[in-house]
């Protein structure tokens, strides 16, 4: 049958996947509202499309892993900003760095401590921990810790896309007159989502909350065989 091809296979999942995250572009971009993002539209679409399909997560991704692959190239794409604004980083990288690494310690931090308190058990509290870091380097994190590095990678959209809808909201409370503050709270929220939405801000909050993200995840690697040690 045309259905057991695995060429069909992957090329129906990966147009699938491009098309329901297009669907969810033209929706954001009509409401406005946070559960339209394409972070949370595109990934319910294929759920309900594999459970009606009868299929699994393990054969969507074995046919759509090309696209996996595209978080590195894509994740890399942000030093074109960062690299626009690197007068801003080269007065201000003390503190950025001070802020990456605080924010760090305290996503894992606090990950760890609420996972021990609600009794869930090691890997998912392993497969948590990495959720506040850009999906290519938590899924890395993930693995070398003990984790799950799929089920990170939904924490990491989910910890995205909140992220990302309470920055905007902090942006109207808290007083972050300057484009470094609000970029840096966006980058260590929301990583890759936040960067989007920051950049939809202005050109300066985009460049640094960009450089956050790049900086906490290569922090977090490098970490990474000290925590799995530690822990």
């Amino acid at each position: 049958m045309v259905w057991n091809s695995s060429i069909f296979q992957a090329l129906f999942w990966s147009v699938a996947t491009i098309a329901f995250y297009q669907m969810g572009k033209g929706l954001h971009v009509r409401l406005r509202q946070w559960w339209s993002t394409p972070m949370l539209i595109a990934p319910i679409s294929l759920v309900c499309l594999a459970i009606v399909l009868h299929e699994s997560y393990r054969d969507y991704i074995r046919q759509t892993h090309w696209l996996v692959a595209l978080l590195g190239p894509a994740t890399v794409a942000f030093a074109v900003p960062v690299w626009e604004q690197r007068a801003l980083i080269r007065r201000h990288w003390a503190v950025l760095l001070a802020g990456a690494a605080a924010g760090s310690a305290t996503a894992m931090g606090s990950v760890w401590v609420l996972s021990a308190a609600f009794g869930l058990s090691d890997s998912l509290r392993l497969s948590m921990m990495p959720r506040s870091i850009s999906t290519p380097f938590a899924m890395t994190v993930s693995a070398q810790i003990g984790g799950i590095p799929d089920l990170t990678a939904i924490f990491v959209i989910v910890t995205g896309v909140l992220g990302a809808t309470l920055g905007e909201a902090l942006v109207q409370v808290l007083p972050l007159r300057s484009g470094l503050a609000r970029g840096a709270l966006f980058g260590m929220g929301a990583h890759g989502v936040g960067v989007a939405r920051a950049l939809g801000i202005g050109r300066e909050e985009g460049s640094v909350a960009g450089l956050v993200m790049v900086l906490v995840g290569v922090a977090n690697v490098l970490a990474a065989p000290v925590l799995a040690y530690l822990l």
